[in-house]
């Protein structure tokens, strides 16, 4: 099993944080520089610059390189949470959406592990919000993730 995701803040930061704390294998492809919304992305995070500094590319080359996408908000997604979504589907992924708002952690992560079991996932895309638009979500994503596959996959 491998988490791939895009490193900006918040849910992928998340993400990648309970895989690195699980010991599961991670990567992903992130803007090129680094970019995110805080500045540079920490080189902890093994992930391979795109070829630009555009969010959309590291999007679209994340979800390309996994069996399905998992995206996590509050509420419906916006933004490039459902450009993610949309682009996940016109390629035929496997697309789960996650709203915090209204699935408990508990469920959310058996979603998570029933998601990556019945579509016999090796490489996952987790997504989502970005910290500032969605304050917390970074804790609950890590949370999440730790708790679907505490007992392995």
């Amino acid at each position: 099993m491998k988490i791939v995701s895009g490193g900006q803040t918040g849910a992928d930061r998340g993400a990648l944080d309970a895989a690195i704390e699980l010991g599961i294998e991670h990567g992903g492809f992130c803007p090129r520089g680094r970019l995110a919304e805080d500045g540079t992305i920490p080189e902890r995070y093994r992930l391979t610059e795109t070829a630009t500094e555009e969010y959309s590319e590291r999007t679209e080359k994340n979800v390309l390189a996994a069996q399905a996408t998992v995206v996590f908000s509050h509420g419906e997604p916006t933004g490039g949470s459902l450009h993610t979504v949309a682009f996940a589907r016109a390629r035929s992924r496997v697309v789960l959406v996650v709203d915090l708002d209204a699935t408990s952690e508990t469920e959310a992560a058996r979603l998570l592990r029933e998601t990556v079991r019945s579509n016999s996932v090796s490489v996952l895309n987790i997504a989502g919000s970005r910290e500032s638009k969605s304050p917390g979500i970074f804790a609950a994503v890590r949370r999440v993730v730790l708790l679907a596959f505490t007992a392995g996959v």
